[in-house]
């Protein structure tokens, strides 16, 4: 049946939905979730318009605890699969999605972003290619307004989910834009839990057995920019924590952490003309409104980081347990 709003609404050449007592289906799209049902409404509109021509996708979406009830959603959508996850933690929600999950080929896109049309095409069409069974698309900033970006968003558009640096230096790719195959989460997964990093974990696991993932720049996903300055630090506040975890998991130090936090305090001034300069922003008020929130985030950033070794220092908790920031 297809992917769409009950009740049916004419095709518009959306992406067919496998059926579960049917065969398996080419595909199975695994979406974690918390709190977010009208993004998550958006997301499941984008996944009914993919153009995935021979055959049928499933898509399943795992509740990580909300408090917003998913009623409307739900019957908003019945060709989706809900399952719910008790252990908190996207990672767990995706090694949920992965056990349901009734394809071998996995692909993950997080509730809060927006797929484009050829979004699973491509990315599957890169993974049967991708002899490691590894592959991470392209994530773009979902501008409310592409003629006047905002300095959040030119910031995000240069520096925020940049899955091709990502892949090309630290051998890792997100988790919201990901493709893989079963056989690739056997050999490195799980997914970790909520104190980690779980898409680097996970995909540095998967570089090191000698599977590496593969950029596939036409497997396009929009996430929005973050509405304030204060989302953004608090998305850095965790993952500056978790990053902490691991720095002292591998036998780092407090001191050598302490000089990581001035380093990125300073990092502003450094990779300023990266932002004037970049392609993926337009008009000379845009790239100084990015400058601007670039160089107070780097600051708070480095003042967070300080301040989470301090914490570690006298055993109290950095952070790392939120992963909804």
């Amino acid at each position: 049946m297809p992917l769409a709003p009950a009740p049916p609404v004419a095709s518009n050449g959306t992406g067919p939905v496998a059926e579960p007592d049917a065969g398996a289906p080419v595909a199975s799209v695994i979406v974690p979730h918390l709190n977010t049902p009208d993004q998550l409404d958006r997301l499941l509109e984008s996944l009914a318009r993919q153009d995935l021509p021979g055959g049928a996708f499933e898509v399943i979406v795992v509740d990580n605890g909300s408090s917003v009830p998913l009623d409307r959603v739900q019957a908003r959508w019945p060709g989706v699969r809900f399952l719910h996850c008790a252990t908190r933690g996207p990672g767990p929600a995706r090694n949920m999605g992965v056990a349901a999950a009734r394809a071998d080929r996995l692909a993950f896109i997080d509730a809060d972003m927006r797929a484009d049309p050829g979004w699973l095409r491509a990315g599957l069409a890169e993974l049967d290619r991708a002899p490691s069974g590894h592959v991470g698309g392209d994530v773009r900033i979902d501008c409310a307004d592409p003629t006047r970006m905002t300095g959040l968003e030119a910031f995000e558009a240069v520096f925020a989910y940049r899955m091709d640096r990502y892949i090309a230096r630290e051998g890792f790719t997100g988790t919201g834009n990901l493709f893989i195959t079963r056989a690739l989460f056997d050999a490195a997964g799980p997914f970790g839990g909520i104190g980690t990093q779980e898409d680097k974990d996970f995909g540095q696991r998967a570089t090191r057995l000698g599977r590496p993932p593969l950029f596939a720049p036409e497997a396009v996903a929009f996430h929005p920019a973050r509405a304030s300055l204060s989302d953004m630090r608090a998305r850095w506040q965790r993952l500056s924590a978790q990053a902490l975890n691991s720095h002292l998991r591998d036998g780092g130090s407090l001191a050598t952490w302490r000089l990581r936090a001035l380093l990125v305090m300073a990092s502003g001034l450094g990779h300023a003309p990266r932002l004037l300069l970049s392609p993926r922003v337009s008009g000379l008020g845009a790239r100084l409104r990015g400058l601007g929130v670039l160089l107070a985030i780097r600051l708070v950033r480095g003042l967070d980081m300080l301040r989470q070794a301090r914490f570690a220092a006298n055993g109290r908790q950095t952070g790392a347990e939120q992963w909804n920031a």
